[in-house]
């Protein structure tokens, strides 16, 4: 059988400070990196520099790779990683990818300065009904569905520490994210219209692969999907979990994380052990990642 190569797209939480050393091991992709404007990686937790850094990190790997590597069937992202995963697919240049990120983060953290203190959390160990009715009973909600018993929730920091404090005594898992605001959640709606206005009007380029949307798992082509998706997903649920089924019935034999962190492509081998799936975060030099892609893809 033919290989299918899947691109992962990550979200926050996992940059760090040297998660441009890989891209810039390829002229190409320094050059990339040295035409953007970046905020400084101190602020790499803030979200409004997390969001433009991961992106940008995300991107780089991507124009360091993608001339070596085969085209991909699919492409899909996490939370901001969804943007990237348009960046990935050709439909905005890497300039516009990062302008919309930080347009992204800079609506997301208005509505932080409306309703402050606001955090994620993962929840694992309970099934997921059962997180689900304690998010509601603490004013929180579910922002990312990640498995049958795992997830991540969002809301006010003082409901998400008696939420795990409810967590743990019905014998589930809590850990507090690096994260400052409630994406994906209710709390970012005032976020979702002016969000669409602006990919509404930004220029959109024929795209060279489909990306699977967050909010409702399936693979799309279009401007109009990617304006109403990456705008609702501000403020709707990720179906995650969903998403990696969608990529699995769509026959993806290979898959490559490209940004900081490997969390991704952890869960795809948990979830589907079938698909060959490492992050580029694991290699030492892009020649190992091109080797590892020249032997699984044949």
């Amino acid at each position: 059988m033919r290989s299918r190569l899947l691109i992962l797209c990550p979200g926050q939480g996992d940059q760090h400070a040297q998660m441009f050393d890989l891209a810039r091991g390829e002229p190409r992709a320094a050059a990339l990196l040295d035409s953007l404007a970046l905020p400084p990686l101190r602020h790499m937790f803030d979200n409004r520099s997390a969001q433009q850094l991961i992106v940008a990190s995300t991107l780089a790997t991507w124009e360091a790779l993608r001339d070596k590597v085969p085209p991909p069937a699919l492409v899909a992202g996490y939370s901001i990683g969804e943007l990237s995963a348009y960046g990935v697919a050709g439909a905005y240049t890497p300039a516009q990818t990062l302008a919309l990120a930080e347009a992204r983060a800079r609506l997301m953290d208005a509505c932080l300065d409306a309703q402050p203190d606001q955090a994620l959390a993962a929840l694992s160990g309970l099934p997921l009904r059962q997180a689900a009715i304690l998010c509601a009973g603490q004013s929180c909600h579910v922002a990312i569905e990640t498995g049958a018993d795992s997830c991540i929730a969002g809301g006010p920091a003082a409901a998400l520490a008696a939420l795990e404090a409810q967590t743990v005594a019905a014998g589930g898992r809590c850990k507090r994210l690096p994260v400052a605001v409630a994406s994906h959640t209710p709390y970012m709606a005032a976020a979702v219209a002016p969000f669409a206005k602006l990919l509404g009007d930004a220029d959109f380029a024929p795209m060279r692969a489909p990306v699977v949307a967050g909010i409702s798992a399936l693979a799309g082509s279009g401007k109009a999907q990617a304006v109403e998706h990456l705008s609702r997903q501000l403020a709707e649920t990720i179906l995650w979990a969903g998403c990696m089924d969608t990529c699995a019935e769509a026959g993806v034999t290979v898959a490559l994380e490209l940004g900081p962190g490997a969390a991704l492509s952890r869960m795809l081998r948990a979830r589907h052990p079938h698909i060959a799936c490492r992050s580029a975060a694991e290699f030492r030099s892009l020649a190992g990642v091109v080797g590892w892609l020249e032997r699984e893809c044949g």
